[in-house]
């Protein structure tokens, strides 16, 4: 602990921002997984119901679906389900619900990015702190245990700001990942019921 303790002081003032971007980097990550799995954790289960209730134009199976599953993609469902009146209420209704759920999605991911560019800079600026303080030594004429403190502020705070920033960037990605996935799976599954709900119009 005492020596985590001693870098973290070696590392000089921009360890204390470092430590204040890890820590909410570890905060959104935390939150935003717990979001990310409550609001796809029945994904598959959805798309595979809407796919056979779909064939069938069993629309009250649909309903069910997104009673008895509620996530992302059966409020997506839900919101063109309630607006059956024309093929163009249903797309709008569609594009509407998936827009805001992709914002709901897209929440501090531009935290994440600003992390991602922000904590490496910072690594770098106490890099130049830290030669200007070995500098400030040789100038002053001091023996080579001034100088070696020097060069380990500068290397200390630009390695935990290369990590702060790998952390941040593989949870942006991560997230990234899962909100094009939904897309896709959105864009699927809105497909399916209108290609259903055409055919039970043309039948009408």
């Amino acid at each position: 602990m005492e020596s985590v303790l001693h870098l973290f002081q070696s590392g000089g003032l921009v360890m204390y921002p470092l430590l204040v971007l890890s820590l909410l980097t570890v905060a959104i990550g935390i939150e935003r997984f717990y979001y990310f799995r409550n609001n796809r954790r029945y994904s598959k289960t959805i798309l595979h119901g809407v796919y056979h209730a779909a064939m069938q134009q069993d629309w009250e199976a649909m309903g069910k679906l997104c009673k008895d599953f509620p996530s992302a993609l059966s409020r997506i469902l839900m919101s063109g389900m309630e607006n059956d009146r024309s093929e163009a209420d249903m797309k709008g209704a569609f594009t509407d619900s998936m827009t805001m759920e992709a914002i709901r999605f897209q929440r501090y991911l531009d935290y994440l990015s600003a992390i991602v560019t922000i904590s490496p800079l910072l690594g770098l600026l106490g890099t130049v702190t830290g030669m200007i303080q070995t500098f400030r030594v040789l100038d002053d004429g001091a023996g080579s245990a001034g100088i070696t403190g020097g060069v380990g502020e500068a290397l200390v705070a630009t390695a935990t700001g290369l990590c702060v920033a790998i952390i941040a960037f593989c949870f942006y990605t991560y997230f990234s990942h899962q909100l094009d996935t939904l897309v896709s799976d959105s864009e699927k599954l809105c497909a399916q019921v209108l290609h259903a709900k055409k055919e039970s119009w043309a039948e009408a």
